[in-house]
C-alpha cells in the first residue's frame, strides 16, 4: 500500500468484513469515488455479481448489482444501484442481435435499455445505466469502470492501441472507441474469451474497466492500472500570469458582463479557478490548439461542451476592456461553430439545439470559468474541464493528443435517452439561478429573509458590517444544505450555495469592494434586499443629538441610495433584469413621539424607493417593505429599548425579568393594537421580501408593501 504514489489504498480490512456483499459493493465504490484522479464526480460505475434467494421461487440466483443512472460514486447508497438477473441480461443478446442484424444497431441500443426493466430483480426501482451490459458480459464478479486523468491521457492518444501494449506489457487489452452500451459490451465478452488471462481493457478516448473475482482485488487492480499509466507536462509557456490582485480585479472587472452574455437563454453561476495547474495550460503555447480540439471522454464534454471557448488575449500588454472586445467576438464565433457543429451533425430526429453558449472560458494570465445551472454544477464542470486537461497534459506527454470525432460527440450529447433523462428532471424551484444580496443578513429580518429566500433555490450572499454574523448566517444555510459537489473553486469562489461578507452601507469603497468580491464567488448577482436599519432612542431629554440624527440618515437613507448607484454599475454591465428591496418602515407614514429621527429618515426612505425606481427603470425594480411592531427576533429591539418601550407604554415588568418575558409583553402589546393581533415576525417580513424578488410582481415597481399587522395609523390618507 506504501507504493502507491498517484492514487490512494483506502481499503479497511475491518470496516469491509462488517458488511454484506451489497454493502460492501457499496464500500468499494465510495473508495474509489473519494479520490477524484480515480474517477470524476459522477463518472464510471461499479458492480457485483452477487447470489441471492430468487423472491418468487426462493431458489438461488446470480444478480447484477450495478450502479444505476445517475448518482455519484463517492457518495453512492445502495439506493443508486440497479439489481437484474444476470441470466436474463445475457439473454437480452439474442434480441439485440435480431434487431443489431436488420440494421438498425443504432436503435436497438437505445431499444435495449428499455428491455433492462424486464430483467430488474426485486422489483429495483432504481434505472440502470447505459453500461450495464459491460459488467454483465464481462466474466469478473466484480467490476470497476473508471475515468483516470491518466488512463484518458492514453485513451485519448493518437497511437492509444500500440501504447497500451508498450505501457501494460500485455496485462490490459484494446478496444476501439464505441458508444457505451450492448455494441461495447458484446465486444468486451469477445476479448475476454479470446484472452482469457487478460483482466483488463482499455476503451479508446473513453476510459478503462478491470475486474477480478474478489472484491478487494478488483480494487486493487484497479489501483494498479491507474499507477502505471501516470505521465506529464505541457509545451512552456506563451503567456505570464497576472499577480493575484490583478488577476481578481480583472476578472470582478469582466465577470459579470461575461455572466450576462452567457445568459441570454438560462442565467448561469460561475466558478473560477486560477491555480497553478489551469493557469499552467491556459498560459501554455498549446492551448489554444488543444481548446479547439475539444475534450476526448465522453463523460467530459456532457459538462463542458463540446469544446471551451479560449480567447487569445496576451495579459501583459492589453487590459481588460481589449479582453471584453476579444470575448464579445469570441463569443459571437463560438455561437457560430456550435450551431454549425449541430447542424453538420444532427438527426432527422435529434432534441432541437441545445443553449450555444459556452460553459468553459479559459484566458490566459487569469485562469477558468466554469458556469451551471447553480454553484454545484459549475464547480462540477471546472472538475471536468480539469480532468480534461490533465488528460491532454498526459497525452501530450506520451504521444499526441486527439479528441472525439465530431459526429461522436454529438450522437452522446444529443442522445435521445439523454435528451429523455432531462425532462425527466424535476422543475427548477422559482428563484433557482439567482444569486441575491441580503445585507443585514446577521440577524433579524435580514437573516430571516436569506433562510426563506435559499429555499427556494436562490444562492445568497450575506452581508453585515459584523463579518462574523454574516458568516455564521451562511454556515447555518451551507450546514443545512451542503456546499455541493465538484472540484473547489479558488478564493472566494471556494463556496456553496451562500456565502458570508462583510460590508458597510456607509461606505462607498465597502459597497464596491463588496460586490466584487460577489462578482468573484458566483459571477455577477440579480437582486439585493436591504434590511440594514437602525433606531436611536432620544437621550433622557427627549432629544437626539446632532450625530445620531446624521448616523440614523446615513444608515436608513444614503446606505440605501449608495449601494443601488453602486449595484447600478455592474447590473448595467451584466444586462439582466433584476430586482431591489429597500427597508422602510409604517412610521414613514405615522408621526410618533420620541422617534422623530427614525420616522423622517423612513419617510425619506419610502420616497428614496419611488426615485430609485424611476432612475433604474426599466432594468431593475425597486419595491420596499415597511415592517412594522416586530419584536421577537428583531435586532432593532435589544433589551434596553424593550425596557425603554414597555415604560413609555405603562406595561408592567420587573428589572430581573428575563428578555424573552419583556420581549413577549411587548410584542403582546403591538399585536394588540394591530387589526389582525396577532405579533409580527421577521418571518412575516420574509414573506414579503421573496414575494418581491419573484416574477409573481413582474409589473410592480415604485411601491411600498407594509407587513404590519394592519395599523390603520398608518394606511393611506
Amino acid at each position: 500500500m506504501s507504493n502507491y504514489k498517484y492514487v490512494s489504498h483506502l481499503w479497511n480490512d475491518a470496516e469491509a468484513a462488517k458488511l454484506d456483499p451489497v454493502g460492501r459493493l457499496v464500500y468499494r465504490s465510495n473508495k474509489l469515488g473519494a479520490d477524484q484522479r480515480i474517477t470524476n464526480t459522477g463518472g464510471g460505475n461499479t458492480s457485483s455479481k452477487i447470489v441471492e434467494k430468487d423472491p418468487l421461487t426462493g431458489t438461488d440466483t446470480q444478480v447484477l448489482w450495478v450502479k444505476g443512472s445517475g448518482g455519484d460514486l463517492r457518495t453512492s447508497n445502495r439506493e443508486n444501484f440497479s439489481s437484474l438477473y444476470q441470466d436474463k441480461l445475457v439473454g437480452l443478446q439474442q434480441s439485440y442481435a435480431a434487431r443489431a442484424d436488420k440494421g438498425l444497431k443504432s436503435q436497438a441500443e437505445d431499444d435495449m435499455v428499455g428491455m433492462y426493466n424486464h430483467a430488474t430483480f426485486n422489483l429495483n426501482p432504481r434505472a440502470s445505466s447505459i453500461d450495464t451490459p459491460l459488467h454483465s458480459f464481462l466474466p469478473g464478479k466484480h467490476v470497476d469502470h473508471m475515468h483516470p486523468n491518466a488512463i484518458i491521457s492514453i485513451a485519448a492518444s493518437k497511437h492509444c492501441e500500440a501504447l497500451t501494449k508498450e505501457i501494460f506489457a500485455g496485462k490490459m487489452a484494446y478496444v476501439k472507441w464505441m458508444r457505451p452500451g450492448f455494441e461495447l459490451g458484446l465486444a468486451m465478452q469477445d476479448i475476454s474469451r479470446q484472452q482469457p488471462a487478460i483482466k483488463a481493457i482499455m476503451m479508446g478516448q473513453h476510459g478503462f474497466i478491470s475486474w477480478a473475482d474478489d472484491d478487494k482485488a478488483c480494487y486493487e487492480l484497479t489501483l494498479a492500472m491507474i499507477e502505471q499509466a501516470d505521465a506529464k507536462v505541457f509545451g512552456g509557456a506563451l503567456y505570464q500570469t497576472l499577480e493575484t490582485e490583478k488577476r481578481h480585479a480583472a476578472f470582478a472587472a469582466i465577470l459579470p458582463w461575461l455572466r450576462g452574455q452567457v445568459s441570454k437563454e438560462k442565467r448561469f453561476i460561475g466558478t473560477i479557478q486560477d491555480d497553478e495547474k489551469i493557469l499552467r495550460f491556459v498560459n501554455s503555447k498549446d492551448a489554444p490548439r488543444l481548446a479547439e480540439l475539444g475534450t476526448s471522454c465522453p463523460d467530459h464534454f456532457l459538462r463542458t461542451k463540446i469544446k471551451p471557448l479560449y480567447v487569445n488575449w496576451n495579459p501583459q500588454s492589453e487590459d481588460a476592456a481589449a479582453l471584453k472586445t476579444k470575448l464579445a467576438a469570441a463569443l459571437v464565433q463560438y455561437r457560430k461553430d456550435y450551431a454549425a457543429y449541430y447542424n453538420a451533425c444532427k438527426r432527422p430526429n435529434s432534441p432541437a439545439m441545445r443553449d450555444p453558449n459556452p460553459t468553459v472560458v479559459l484566458i490566459p494570465g487569469l485562469g477558468m470559468i466554469a458556469w451551471g445551472k447553480d454553484k454545484s454544477e459549475s464547480r462540477v464542470t471546472a472538475e471536468f474541464y480539469n480532468c480534461a486537461v490533465e488528460v491532454m497534459r498526459g497525452a501530450e506527454a506520451i504521444d499526441q493528443y486527439i479528441a472525439l470525432p465530431q459526429q461522436e460527440a454529438f450522437d452522446i450529447e444529443y442522445w435521445l435517452l439523454e435528451e429523455a433523462k432531462l425532462k425527466r428532471m424535476p422543475a427548477e424551484k422559482e428563484l433557482a439561478r439567482q444569486i441575491i444580496i441580503v445585507v443585514g443578513a446577521g440577524s433579524g429580518i435580514g437573516k430571516e429573509t436569506a433562510h426563506r429566500l435559499v429555499k427556494e433555490g436562490a444562492h445568497i450572499v450575506c452581508v453585515d458590517k459584523n463579518v462574523e454574523a454574516a458568516q455564521a448566517t451562511a454556515k447555518e444555510i451551507t450546514d443545512k444544505l451542503g456546499t455541493g459537489i465538484g472540484v473547489a473553486g479558488t478564493g472566494l469562489s471556494n463556496c456553496g450555495p451562500a456565502i458570508g461578507l462583510s460590508g458597510d452601507i456607509m461606505d462607498r469603497s465597502s459597497i464596491r469592494k463588496m460586490l466584487d468580491q460577489v462578482a468573484l464567488a458566483y459571477g455577477g448577482f440579480d437582486s439585493i434586499c436591504v434590511t440594514a436599519g437602525i433606531f436611536v432612542s432620544p437621550d433622557t431629554t427627549g432629544h437626539i443629538p446632532d450625530d445620531k440624527w446624521a448616523l440614523t440618515f446615513a444608515l436608513n437613507v444614503t446606505g440605501s441610495y449608495l449601494v443601488a448607484d453602486e449595484a447600478f454599475k455592474t447590473w448595467k454591465e451584466q444586462g439582466l433584469r433584476g430586482n431591489l428591496v429597500l427597508t422602510t418602515s409604517a412610521n414613514a407614514a405615522v408621526a410618533k413621539k420620541g422617534s422623530v429621527a427614525y420616522d423622517t429618515s423612513k419617510a425619506a426612505a419610502n420616497h428614496l424607493v419611488r426615485e430609485m425606481a424611476m432612475e433604474l427603470s426599466p432594468l431593475i425594480r425597486v419595491n420596499g417593505v415597511a415592517p412594522a411592531t416586530v419584536v421577537q427576533g428583531s435586532a432593532m429591539f435589544p433589551r434596553d429599548r424593550v425596557i425603554a418601550s414597555l415604560a413609555k407604554y405603562n406595561i408592567p415588568y420587573t428589572d430581573d425579568e428575563a428578555t424573552d418575558s419583556l420581549t413577549t409583553k411587548l410584542s403582546r402589546f403591538y399585536a394588540d393594537r394591530t387589526l389582525t393581533k396577532n405579533p409580527i415576525t421577521p418571518a412575516d417580513q420574509a414573506e414579503a421580501y421573496f414575494l418581491l424578488v419573484t416574477n409573481r410582481l413582474s409589473k410592480t415597481t415604485g411601491q411600498v408593501i407594509t407587513v404590519d399587522g394592519g395599523l390603520h395609523e398608518a394606511f393611506l390618507r
